[in-house]
């Protein structure tokens, strides 16, 4: 299947394309007839030529191919192009990890910072004294635009081991034989079902979330650290770890209880568990180390004799007996913290854990024995990574956010002061009363629950929650949760109630010095909470128990999110807006004599924040990093970044170089965000107002939307647990952020990642050569455009225009869409002119590169799309038409690859 008309030498890229579907091609043929594989490479050579060469004739054959298809015929060909993608993925990322190889040219690696850090005279010494305070956290969500099975990115793993092994090959014969596996694993994955069955729940996405810890996370991380020691010459603390909302997110989805949350917990300690016995066991294998030959320190001596192993056989080998001594404890701590038994149970029989310090305490005094008497040699290996895992991930794994809509609050805390007799009605008061009454009933220890009250059905649930958040920690140990996210923070109450609820679980402890073991953390979402955030903080910091719950640490999380100030206002209001908001924010901390840490709630497409992590950090205003950072991850996203492990590897890595960089660096000697700070309040004003014209003040708008994009057909696809939308209701401000862009990414008009900027450019007033300055001079600048850059580029008016024709009323859908159409056309123009180039994606010849490979292959699922939505929507409920949709969108979210 791979095209074999190219003159030019192949690229890495295509070769490995063109090398997996040729495979891909076999297997088609010998399991399907060589008729079924002329006809879909009849298709593919016809679209393949129509991108390159362009033309009526070309594009006429390509839609009589598609045409000419029966519905069997349709729904296979969607199967086999979906697959390609896929295939097309496995070789790009193939490619990405020989890039990801530890090379410390690259700018985006820790070393890369150094280097560049150097240059400006800051030494590694400051950079590792930064690293002692650090902290940086991505967060793995269960956001539902990961469409892929888990058995599907399995079996693009295997496939990619395959490759690896077929490359690596040293002879003719070996490289034929590992043909045959190679070819072995696509004919199983051309057999393996694309689509879900039945829809996703928690528990799934929960063990999704696990399985990048156990094939990356535990692995890579330890690495990670030893690497970066030795080129700090430091031994650094753990000051990044792997966060997770799977499990503790509540907002708009019922599915998480507190059930969820235990199991979210024990699945995640028996991920972490069983690594470490693993390791252990293996260390004991390892470490035949003899007493008659060496000496060992005492406290090595001690551990051995109190392991328990009394065999003969090792009475000589007081490492391998202190390991077995450590098994034991931990196979003992296994089933307290999993239910389960260990896979592998110990014979001996042994006290649990009661922490994982204890257990880190155990291994460093093996590894200091080893030091102590065998050489430096052992600073490096096997215990050393296991030491350090145990310090990176404990027993908990990953540290569990919490995560409720402050409207469900107010709703509790009303349910609860109503039963308790405190206030009738507390929804009816203001905020000022609000807030004297939370904090009267914060000052002393009496609890509102009672378990003989009657309670609704969401008050009962949300206390059960807590109550288990209580258990976790008691459980899994501090780390198990830290912090209480308040999605829709408005006020200061919507932040008091929290710990109002914290108090009747026993996580707040009021008196004197008041302490709490869980802090309530702020979500601004929307514009206007965005641009109200600093004084909502400056209002909170300021309360005598705020301060007094932060005087230890004096540090204070706030989480912005780029979703709902996208849907609102435009991609670039969203982006200026967020950064104002972070400046704003940072003043306001500072005054206070606070530190603050920014946590970005971002999505995998442009228009939900999505981008290079590296460029975002680059481009965040001066003094809002400060060696700390929370980042979501989400959707497909954590696959393409963390499913391998050399992958893992990378994205861990520029992360961290993109923190160490815009903490350290020297601040430019003009502040670039306050000199053009009018400028920029022009654009976004102006684009705010296009967008918000069309989105919201165009009558028609909304049923223009749910006709012209699969919305409807996306809404019964099995990738999530969580609803679609907020409110039963249709319009945007209900519907959620994640299906309003994967719908629009899904028929090529990428609305939400550009919308507004030609227009904006036009009204703003700015001059050419004016921009042309602020692009080449400012990061945050020319990450917004390549970022918006990289969306036109997906996006394809000919294909939005055939969606367009979805909708029954033509001329509510000619009058729309003509008006997306030239807004397009205005901001390529506008972007090409600020940028300098003369077509999209110029100057990133690897993205475009990419792009030519999959386009071929993506633009006719959308053809086949629009036919099959248009016979869904006309009455048509054959199995079979639902089936061709449902791949025809995973396809092409496979080929978009960060479409959610």
């Amino acid at each position: 299947m791979a095209d074999r008309a190219e003159k030019s030498p192949p690229s890495e890229l295509r070769a490995r394309v063109r090398l997996l579907g040729r495979v891909l091609g076999d297997v088609i043929k010998s399991q399907d007839g060589e008729a079924l594989f002329d006809r879909i490479e009849d298709i593919r050579k016809t679209s393949v030529a129509f991108h390159r060469d362009g033309g009526a004739s070309n594009a006429a054959l390509l839609e009589e191919r598609l045409r000419s298809l029966d519905l069997a015929e349709t729904v296979r060909f969607a199967h086999s192009f979906a697959c390609f993608l896929q295939i097309t993925n496995i070789a790009e990322d193939y490619v990405q990890r020989l890039k990801a190889a530890p090379d410390d040219a690259r700018p985006d690696t820790l070393a890369g910072s150094v280097r560049a850090l150097a240059a400006e005279g800051v030494d590694r010494d400051a950079v590792a004294k930064m690293l002692q305070r650090a902290a940086i956290a991505p967060v793995i969500t269960a956001h539902p635009t990961e469409v892929r099975r888990k058995s599907v990115l399995d079996r693009a793993g295997a496939i990619a081991a395959a490759l690896s092994a077929w490359e690596s090959a040293l002879s003719e014969a070996a490289r034929e034989d590992r043909e045959v596996e190679l070819l072995r694993e696509v004919a199983i994955f051309w057999r393996t079902r694309l689509l879900r069955g039945v829809r996703l729940g928690v528990v799934d996405e929960i063990e999704t979330a696990v399985s990048y810890f156990e094939r990356s996370f535990l692995s890579e991380l330890p690495k990670l650290y030893a690497r970066w020691s030795r080129q700090l010459g430091a031994n650094l603390p753990s000051f990044l770890r792997i966060g997770s909302w799977v499990g503790g997110d509540r907002d708009g989805n019922p599915f998480v209880t507190d059930v969820v949350q235990r199991q979210a917990f024990a699945r995640q300690s028996q991920a972490a568990l069983q690594n470490y016995l693993d390791r252990i066991h293996a260390l004991g294998a390892e470490l035949s180390i003899s007493s008659s030959l060496a000496s060992v320190s005492p406290q090595l001596q001690a551990l051995a004799d109190h392991g328990g192993d009394a065999s003969a056989q090792r009475l000589d080998e007081p490492y391998r007996r202190a390991l077995r001594g450590v098994y034991a404890r931990l196979a003992a701590t296994y089933p307290l913290l999993t239910g389960e038994a260990p896979p592998r149970p110990s014979p001996l029989t042994a006290e649990p854990y009661p922490d994982a310090l204890a257990l880190k305490a155990d291994l460093q005094v093996i590894l200091d024995s080893l030091i102590e008497n065998h050489g430096e040699t052992f600073r490096v290996g096997a215990l050393p990574e296991l030491i350090r895992a145990v310090d990176c991930f404990e027993f908990h794994l990953a540290t569990l956010d919490l995560r409720q809509n402050s409207a469900v609050h107010a709703r509790t805390i009303a349910e609860l002061m109503a039963a308790a007799g405190v206030c009738w009605d507390y929804q009816a008061l203001d905020e000022a009363a609000r807030c004297e009454l939370l904090l009267s009933e914060l000052a002393h220890g009496r609890l509102l629950y009672s378990p003989y009250a009657e309670y609704s059905e969401e008050t009962r649930r949300e206390y059960a929650v807590l109550a288990q958040a209580a258990r976790s920690r008691a459980l899994y140990g501090p780390h198990a949760i830290r912090a209480y996210i308040v999605s829709n923070t408005t006020s200061v109450s919507d932040l008091l109630e929290v710990y109002i609820l914290l108090k009747e679980v026993g996580l707040f402890h009021p008196g004197e010095t008041p302490r709490t073991e869980v802090f309530a953390e702020p979500l601004f979402e929307t514009i206007g909470d965005l641009r109200a955030a600093p004084d909502t903080m400056r209002a909170y910091l300021s309360l005598p128990l705020v301060r007094a719950l932060l005087d230890e640490g004096r540090l204070q999380e706030v989480m912005i999110g780029y979703s709902d100030s996208n849907k609102d206002g435009s991609y670039l209001t969203s982006t200026w807006e967020l950064h104002q908001a972070s400046r704003a924010l940072l003043a306001a901390t500072d005054e206070m004599g606070l530190r603050l840490q920014l946590f970005h709630g971002r999505g995998g497409t442009v228009g939900r924040g999505g981008g290079s992590s590296y460029d975002a950090l680059l481009a965040q205003p001066e003094g809002t990093v400060r060696g700390r950072i929370r980042i979501t991850e989400q959707g497909e996203v954590v696959a393409n970044k963390y499913a391998d492990p050399q992958l893992a590897d990378q994205s861990l890595e520029t992360i961290t170089a993109g923190v160490v960089l815009a903490s350290l660096r020297k601040p430019s000697a003009e502040r670039l965000g306050e000199k053009h700070a009018p400028i920029l309040d022009k654009l976004s004003q102006a684009s705010m107002e296009a967008y918000r014209s069309l989105v919201y003040e165009t009558p028609g708008f909304v049923d223009y939307f749910y006709a012209a994009t699969p919305l409807t057909e996306i809404v019964e696809l099995n990738i999530g647990s969580r609803p679609a939308s907020r409110q039963p209701t249709r319009s945007i401000e209900g519907l959620r952020a994640i299906p309003w862009v994967f719908s629009w990414s899904q028929s090529r008009t990428m609305l939400p990642g550009w919308y507004g900027f030609g227009s904006a450019v036009a009204a703003s007033g700015a001059s050419l050569s004016e921009l042309n300055e602020l692009h080449e001079a400012w990061p945050f600048f020319a990450t917004t455009l390549s970022n918006m850059e990289m969306v036109l580029a997906k996006s394809d008016m000919h294909i939005a225009r055939r969606y367009a024709g979805l909708v029954e009323d033509k001329a509510l859908a000619s009058s729309i869409f003509e008006r997306i159409e030239a807004e397009w056309t205005r901001t390529v123009e506008a972007l090409l002119a600020i940028s300098g180039q003369t077509a999209l994606l110029d100057r990133n010849p690897e993205l475009s590169e990419a792009l030519r490979t999959r386009l071929p292959y993506i633009d006719p699922l959308n053809h086949l799309q629009i036919e099959l939505i248009r016979r869904r929507r006309a009455g048509d409920a054959a199995e079979a038409v639902r089936e061709g949709i449902h791949l025809t969108i995973n396809g092409v979210a496979a080929g978009l690859r960060n479409s959610g």
